[in-house]
């Protein structure tokens, strides 16, 4: 009767629509109307928004250490609450002592749910908690509108406890959205909450 019950839960749980992401809803219902009237846009398909935000981070130090690599896979799994892949080496540095094939760096591609709840929580809780916080440049597009943003550690993120860091250790988040111009795109990212440098 229990196992009935709970497999009765688990079906309710699936077919009850999930709430859609503060951020898209506000995307929709404020932003794209005030892009349009300040652009000039004819369609509402010329809008810009954000296509998928890429969180890179390096192993240099740890490529060897193959525990130290498990727990920054499970930090930034934490993180983005999507499981990153490695990224290898592409041809061997005898300088840094990397062979071609080795393990380098992490890397995980957020879409869709997951990108508009990350790009929430880094700007209403984890960018807030750097230290000594004065905003983010301005001037970090690429000409293309992407923006790329660098972290110098993963503690501002409420999903990781102090006492279990191994190490602190940066990462690189980049916002790649469908605007033709840096301009279109810092408006874009202003609007959804960035907090840039005045």
């Amino acid at each position: 009767m229990a196992e009935k019950k709970t497999a009765a839960k688990a079906a309710e749980k699936q077919t009850k629509p999930m709430e859609p992401s503060r951020v898209k809803v506000r995307y929709e219902t404020e932003i794209v109307p005030y892009l349009m009237k300040k652009f000039g846009y004819k369609s509402v398909m010329q809008v810009p928004k954000i296509d998928k935000i890429v969180i890179n981070t390096g192993l240099g130090d740890i490529k060897d250490n193959q525990k130290s690599m498990q727990i920054v896979e499970n930090e930034l799994k934490l993180i983005t609450g999507q499981k990153p892949i490695y990224r290898k080496a592409t041809k061997s540095v005898a300088n840094f002592k990397v062979r071609e094939g080795m393990n380098i760096g992490l890397k995980v591609t957020l879409r869709g749910r997951r990108m508009y709840d990350f790009y929430d929580k880094l700007v209403s809780i984890a960018l807030p908690r750097v230290r000594d916080f004065r905003g983010v440049s301005a001037t970090a597009f690429d000409g293309r509108g992407n923006y790329a943003l660098g972290l110098k550690e993963q503690l501002i993120f409420p999903e990781i406890s102090y006492d279990q860091v191994e190490k602190i250790r940066g990462m690189d988040v980049v916002i790649v959205t469908t605007a033709q111009t840096d301009e279109e795109a810092r408006e874009l990212l202003r609007a959804l909450g960035m907090p840039f440098k005045k």
